[in-house]
């Protein structure tokens, strides 16, 4: 039995569900449209260009959950896997999904989109374990922060790390899928990295590698 993870945002998903949600509560009107708008395409700018402020980022991307009732938030967030993310599934990684789930390996969605927004979509891909940034819950709201360690770029490795602890796991012959360079951290730690309709970057580093490259689209 080998640990299988994944990446969610344009891996297993053909679009980047972090940004939809900042899109998705300007459309329903849960934030301020244009000055939102303005702020969620800076911030995906920094991030593909490699020089996302991962802690304002985060800042923004809480705020709206302190700012809402829980009730209301859960609403949006039904609506929002329903109607904006279920569409997006890619069914090659559905297909890649379901072959390692039939070897009876230990599935885990890695990620750096926060919990909130990625435990349902899991949910939706029948993968239980989910390593994500974890929104910060005082027991009737949200706060706006963060507890413990980005689930991004270094910070994937620690959390995976952690599971693996905890879950009296190994992480030899483990695999992971990702599009992004940003989880070279991670591709390099484990056995098999595989690059999933990879930007230049990583596929310039799977090739230099030997590592394969595959696409779910």
């Amino acid at each position: 039995m080998s640990v299988a993870l994944f990446d969610l945002d344009d891996t297993l998903l053909g679009g980047d569900s972090d940004y939809l949600w900042g899109e998705f509560l300007a459309d329903v009107g849960a934030v301020e449209k244009q000055a939102h708008q303005q702020a969620n395409a800076h911030f995906f700018a920094q991030y593909q260009a490699g020089a996302l402020d991962v802690d304002a980022f985060l800042r923004f991307q809480l705020k709206p959950l302190a700012d809402h009732d829980v009730k209301d938030l859960l609403l949006w967030r039904e609506r929002f896997v329903r109607e904006w993310i279920a569409p997006l599934v890619l069914a090659g990684g559905r297909e890649r999904v379901e072959k390692h789930r039939r070897r009876k390996d230990w599935l885990a969605i890695v990620t750096s989109t926060n919990a909130f927004i990625t435990r349902p979509i899991a949910d939706l891909l029948g993968i239980t374990h989910l390593l994500a940034t974890e929104p910060e819950f005082d027991g009737r709201r949200y706060t706006g922060r963060y507890i413990g360690v980005p689930c991004s770029g270094e910070g994937k490795v620690r959390w995976v790390k952690e599971w693996v602890e905890r879950e009296r796991l190994d992480l030899a012959d483990s695999w992971f899928y990702s599009d992004s360079h940003h989880d070279l951290p991670l591709l390099s730690l484990v056995d098999h990295p595989v690059a999933v309709d990879p930007d230049d970057t990583l596929r310039g580093h799977a090739k230099h590698e030997g590592w394969p490259v595959m696409s779910f689209r």
